[in-house]
């Protein structure tokens, strides 16, 4: 299947109203026309842990979101991509319960990567682990197996828990091959139309590397994987922060790819209200990727912006957000810091709050975004304009839920009465119905204190103008009858 050029969503399964016959409910009620390119529902499986992250298995929903039956009936209508954490399991999972319990002598014992995978004695060596690309202080976790007494050490990539929670999978292993065609061929049952390969880029391990997208090795995988998902006509969605380059490469490798070097471009354009690092991206990167500006996680820096970004001027964007009450996710391992000690990974708040809630500054960021080649994707708190909710991330001691706000259904309403949201709608169904979109796009040459945008298919074309000195922005477009028209956002 090809990927609809139009407008996703992108929402947990109980973020708008509860659950997903309430998402099914809000989609029709309020957004029928909006998410054409369709909605990315994150975990909605039973999980034990990171919001949904953590998923006990992917053959059910969780019965606290509803049932497989919701997400056929949502499907019905919209095209629906999902997440496979391609790179690990739930500690509470069937499979690694009953590793728990009889060790290596468990049938699902080769699913997991006991540490003697890599190392022959099974003692983990510090000079290998120093050279890993690390989400948390060790990779690996200790486990005591119930019928023998016996230590078990196990890779864990992720995780806040010691031992974690997320219990890395052996994709070199074919009984884990033969789990993920399980799935796939679940997602097809249940049409799912994309899945989203998250944490794909940590499933190689080898010793003397990053163990982080482990060259030629991790294309192997997704070669197979890809025919997998194709055989059952299941687009697919790798997901990695890293090195633009790597994304690049992956590009090249015919594989659709997120721009996560945009939100961060977007944002320093806005504040600095320079377009020149912008206008040069634009003219550059390749366009066959999914854009977004806000997501689960945070707005993208390091990895992904390295050698894009001048660190001294990041610094100040950062606080400037901090200022506007953002957190930030930093890296933990000295090496992949950069040399002058900076180490955000990412900022962490909402889109609109980190604009300083200034509705037409955000709308200049959307227009960007929805002009840039590319599937655009929209967050639920930045479709509902958002504001950061300290008092979530307070609660849970997880920085990032900052932007996890869940709305009840008067809260839906109440938020589609903001004139900032009308014009965000207003501005999706152009993007969605305006066919120029699917032509020729073009970087204007302007002045650093503008952004000059085109698109162009036979007698339709639409150009985007955007004075960031007061952030009006203008679309100029053919309608049906030849006419120009000004539409100001």
């Amino acid at each position: 299947m090809a990927v609809k050029n139009q407008v996703q969503l992108i929402t947990y399964p109980d973020s708008l109203g509860g659950d997903l016959k309430s998402l099914h409910h809000v989609l029709n009620e309020h957004f029928s026309d909006i998410f054409k390119g369709g909605i990315h529902i994150l975990p909605p499986y039973p999980s034990s842990g990171d919001r949904g992250f953590a998923p006990l298995t992917y053959l059910e929903i969780d019965p606290a979101f509803g049932t497989w039956d919701d997400v056929r009936a949502i499907g019905e209508k919209y095209d629906i991509l999902v997440d496979l954490m391609v790179n690990h399991i739930s500690r509470q999972s069937e499979y690694f319960q009953d590793f728990l319990k009889k060790g290596r002598q468990s049938e699902y014992a080769d699913y997991f990567i006991t540490l003697d995978k890599l190392w022959e004695d099974g003692i983990p060596v510090q000079e290998d682990i120093d050279k890993m690309f690390l989400r948390r202080p060790v990779p690996y976790s200790s486990f005591m197996i119930e019928e023998t007494g016996e230590e078990e050490k196990v890779w864990t990539t992720f995780g806040k828990t010691n031992p974690s929670e997320q219990i890395d999978l052996d994709v070199n292993s074919e009984k884990v091959k033969q789990l993920l065609t399980t799935y796939f061929e679940n997602f097809k049952e249940q049409n799912i139309k994309i899945v989203r390969l998250d944490a794909v880029g940590y499933i190689i391990k080898k010793l003397g590397t990053s163990c982080f997208f482990v060259e030629p090795d991790i294309y192997k995988f997704l070669d197979w994987i890809t025919e997998l998902a194709h055989s059952l006509n299941i687009e697919l969605l790798p997901e990695v922060h890293s090195h633009y380059s790597i994304q690049y490469k992956l590009a090249e490798h015919g594989h659709l790819i997120y721009d996560f070097i945009l939100p961060y471009r977007v944002l320093d354009t806005l504040i600095n209200k320079n377009s020149k690092e912008l206008l040069h991206y634009l003219k550059n990167r390749p366009h066959k990727q999914f854009t977004m500006l806000d997501c689960h996680d945070g707005i993208p820096l390091k990895p992904d912006l390295d050698g894009l970004m001048n660190t001294e001027e990041a610094r100040k964007v950062v606080d400037v957000c901090l200022e506007r009450g953002s957190n930030l996710s930093l890296i933990l391992s000295d090496e992949h810091k950069d040399p002058d000690g900076f180490d955000v990974h990412q900022i962490r708040g909402t889109y609109y709050s980190v604009l300083n809630c200034d509705n037409d500054a955000y709308l200049a960021a959307r227009a960007i975004q929805f002009f840039t080649p590319g599937v655009p994707q929209v967050y639920y708190v930045g479709l509902l304009a958002g504001e950061n909710d300290y008092e979530n991330a307070e609660k849970t001691g997880d920085g990032r839920d900052i932007n996890r706000h869940n709305y009840n259904l008067e809260e839906i309403e109440q938020s589609l009465g903001h004139e900032v949201v009308q014009r965000l709608l207003k501005l999706i169904r152009f993007r969605n119905e305006y066919d120029a979109f699917n032509g020729t796009f073009t970087v204007l040459d302007s002045a650093y204190d503008e952004i000059h945008l085109t698109w162009r298919k036979a007698d339709k074309h639409c150009s985007l103008f955007i004075d960031l000195k007061t952030n009006k922005t203008t679309i100029r477009y053919v309608d049906k009858s030849g006419q120009e028209i000004d539409y100001i956002v």
